[in-house]
């Protein structure tokens, strides 16, 4: 599948979740143990800028914003001491790589966000937004379903996966709704039923995947689900599930749902989930496009390219970053 779109008045911006691109290089090329011209450890470094490099190649954005999470403090476990309870202890060879991350983004003028207290995920539904209300397109790449919420007419995600930006699977609403069977618009309210077992969020009890994602297309939004539990003991979610399973043939769930949603606790669970799933969309993310030379916005200045890639000892890595990160994006190519 080409990604390479055809010159365009839209402008793209290109949003990339850092922290998730190096988690997956560092396992995955930790065994080449190699090193920058200091001696420090650089495979995870190096194998997000080739992913970063392969996707402007691909996407040609106007502008690419990272978003790095606040190592110091956390929001989310301040409300919730056990999220993402479980998790292996990082390596701290991946640790010093994430650590220098911004510092060697920022050298090559690329566009940096690490929100007090927040994650890359807020970063990304800001990006999001940001293109949104400026009529840009925007593309989020990440390795972490959470952003499949942020899926749009203007948001695509590339969910990076084993085979690199050429093998993982760009997903548009069409796209998303024939993984999961659930519209776009209601993926967070999906996530939130279903639960996330690596943010140790456990779901509504009784309500897995394929029952959330019938109960959100069939009957959804969810404030409406939840009025008819409370007010009328479900009897429009009976309704509307009795006849889907009539005309479809599959199988009743609807006395299944109504009493797992009538559950003590249910409701709770949910809106918990939900709170703690929903990302900032306000950020700021210092992007001003009309001003040249803002950081962030391609093609960036050939000398710092190739000082600082150059830095990481690959000439084959900044003979690509030289082409690609100095090329004019598309929308400008007429």
């Amino acid at each position: 599948m080409s990604m390479t779109s055809p010159p365009s008045a839209r402008r793209l911006l290109l949003v990339v979740d850092a922290p998730s691109l190096l988690h997956r290089n560092h396992h995955a090329r930790a065994h080449t143990r190699m090193i920058d011209r200091a001696g420090r450890p650089a495979w995870a470094l190096h194998g997000m800028l080739r992913q970063i490099l392969d996707s402007i190649d691909a996407f040609a954005p106007d502008a690419v914003l990272f978003g790095l999470d606040d190592r110091t403090a956390s929001v989310r476990r301040d409300a919730y001491p056990d999220y993402k309870a479980g998790r292996a202890e990082k390596d701290p060879l991946l640790v010093e790589q994430l650590e220098r991350a911004g510092a060697m983004l920022d050298a090559l003028g690329l566009a940096t966000v690490t929100p007090p207290g927040l994650e890359a995920d807020d970063v990304n539904a800001s990006g999001a937004a940001w293109a949104g209300r400026n009529g840009w397109d925007c593309v989020v790449i990440t390795s972490d379903r959470d952003a499949f919420a942020l899926i749009s007419s203007h948001t695509k995600v590339l969910r990076l996966i084993n085979g690199g930006i050429n093998g993982s699977p760009l997903l548009n609403p069409a796209r998303l709704y024939a993984m999961y069977g659930v519209p776009a618009s209601r993926y967070l309210e999906f996530a939130a039923l279903r639960g996330d077992a690596s943010d140790n969020l456990p779901g509504v009890s009784g309500i897995g995947e394929k029952t959330a994602a019938a109960l959100l297309d069939q009957v959804g939004p969810m404030e409406g689900v939840w009025s008819d539990i409370c007010d009328n003991h479900g009897q429009k979610v009976t309704e509307v599930l009795d006849a889907w399973a009539a005309d479809t043939g599959v199988r009743r769930i609807a006395p299944r749902v109504v009493r797992a949603l009538s559950a003590p606790g249910a409701r709770e669970r949910y809106d918990f989930n939900l709170r703690m799933m929903s990302c900032r969309e306000d950020l700021d993310l210092r992007l001003t496009p009309d001003i040249p030379g803002t950081p962030g916005l391609l093609p960036l200045d050939i000398d710092r390219v190739t000082r600082v890639v150059g830095f990481l000892g690959v000439e084959a890595t900044t003979a690509v970053a030289q082409r690609v990160l100095s090329t004019n994006p598309a929308s400008t190519v007429s």
